[in-house]
């Protein structure tokens, strides 16, 4: 597996989203969850993604069980920001300075490391400036307790403020054949300022794969069901999309996910995605995408098939839609 520089870390070019083995996708095994886990590090998958607000917390805690013993082969992200909490008055994003560092006090534990790798900001608080939220950070980088700083689901103004303060390894946003706005703003910025761009969905949450038409062949608690794209019309219309994807990808003898993520990873060399999967095999099938060269006549091919406005459907409800790109 390829190795690409992000901050002061060596990652695998393609990492492994870990939500999912613990929450919003239907029921999960603990013990496939760390088998898969230990697969991917056999694959050089050493890039592991998680959060506090997932579970919550209990997908932290499956890594540090994951990670004890394994500490040196694999690099951890995990973020902060996402209040998850029963009481409806809290606050949904919390970026205060007190809060930043009890959040990253309480993922230190869980994950029982002395240094968390990569630290997102998982969603900007509009209440407290970028600045004052990238100095505690900085704070936090000194002290060893951080190695690299992240944001998630920022605009490019808002990542340059951020680097006028302080150094940014990574921004992380939803990127991928079906959602393409960063293209606009935010990659150029990444580009820029030498900052990667790691990417959620990568695999618009399994429907590039073909394996999903529609909400209904999904698990009842499934996360998935809320999401407009997934939804009676706009599902349709995003399924004839992505059954002219199968076309190409038999053409080519690989799959629909792997020729999706395969064009991800040709956006740039500073572009990693980062699928989530529970599974083996469709871990195995991802990682081999790192080594599908896509010829330009197919590059734009898919280009054309997957316009930016192509796809029906926002990505997440109103409430969602608010909270990117902040």
């Amino acid at each position: 597996m390829k190795k690409i520089q992000l901050g002061t870390l060596q990652v695998s070019a393609l990492g492994l989203g870990c939500m999912g083995m613990s929450e919003n996708y239907g029921p999960s095994d603990e013990r496939e969850s760390l088998a898969t886990l230990a697969r991917a590090l056999e694959l050089g998958v050493t890039f592991l993604d998680t959060a506090d607000s997932y579970g919550p917390y209990t997908n932290e805690e499956l890594l540090g069980r994951f990670l004890a013993g394994r500490r040196g082969r694999a690099v951890v992200a995990t973020k902060f920001g996402f209040v998850r909490s029963d009481d409806p008055g809290a606050k949904a994003i919390d970026n205060s300075p007190d809060y930043i560092r009890r959040a990253c006090e309480g993922s230190l534990k869980r994950l029982a490391v002395d240094s968390i790798d990569l630290y997102y900001v998982h969603r900007t608080d509009p209440a407290i400036p970028i600045e004052d939220t990238m100095g505690v950070m900085a704070d936090l980088v000194r002290a060893g307790k951080i190695r690299n700083i992240g944001l998630s689901e920022v605009s490019a103004a808002t990542l340059r403020r951020a680097v006028a303060v302080h150094p940014v390894a990574a921004v992380q946003s939803e990127y991928s054949l079906w959602t393409r706005d960063v293209e606009r703003e935010v990659l150029p910025a990444c580009k820029a300022l030498n900052v990667r761009l790691v990417c959620f969905s990568p695999l618009g949450r399994g429907f590039l794969t073909g394996a999903i038409k529609n909400a209904s062949a999904l698990a009842a608690d499934d996360y998935r069901r809320q999401l407009p794209r997934f939804q009676a019309e706009a599902a349709a219309k995003n399924a004839a999309l992505v059954a002219r994807l199968e076309e190409l990808a038999r053409s080519l003898h690989c799959t629909t996910g792997q020729l999706a993520l395969a064009w991800l990873m040709a956006q740039g060399p500073g572009v990693i995605p980062i699928p989530g999967t529970r599974r083996i095999a469709r871990l195995e099938e991802n990682a081999a995408a790192a080594d599908l060269v896509l010829q330009p006549a197919t590059l734009a091919a898919i280009d054309a098939l997957f316009v930016p406005d192509a796809v029906a459907g926002d990505r997440y409800d109103e409430g969602g839609m608010k909270l990117v790109n902040g």
